[in-house]
């Protein structure tokens, strides 16, 4: 995965929600198509914002405390985190430029 970081509901708390600069959650399913449509703009971004947001991708079929946690009703949906707390949730399958946009806010 790289720059990509694989959530888990273990890991979710130290690595997102204690990590000191913003992070986006990509909530996702293997079985999902508009996920896999998302999930190589969010490699992309991961790889761009390396060192500035924290961007990894959480299976929502492996993983089910954390989606619940968040309400989690659709996929994809991502969320982004800001210390410790949600900034911005965006569900569907957005294009980069509308993805980057809330991702500049953080920023």
């Amino acid at each position: 995965m790289g720059d990509l970081l694989e959530v888990t509901d273990e890991n979710f708390e130290e690595e997102i929600l204690k990590s000191d600069i913003p992070a986006l959650v990509d909530f996702w399913a293997e079985w999902c198509p508009p996920c896999k449509m998302v999930g190589p703009v969010v490699e992309e971004l991961a790889k761009e914002y390396y060192g500035k947001i924290k961007i990894g991708k959480m299976n929502v079929d492996e993983n089910r405390q954390t989606p619940a946690k968040y309400g989690i009703r659709a996929i994809p949906t991502l969320i982004l985190f800001k210390d410790g707390n949600v900034a911005q949730t965006i569900v569907g399958a957005l294009g980069k430029g509308a993805i980057e946009e809330e991702l500049k806010k953080v920023l």
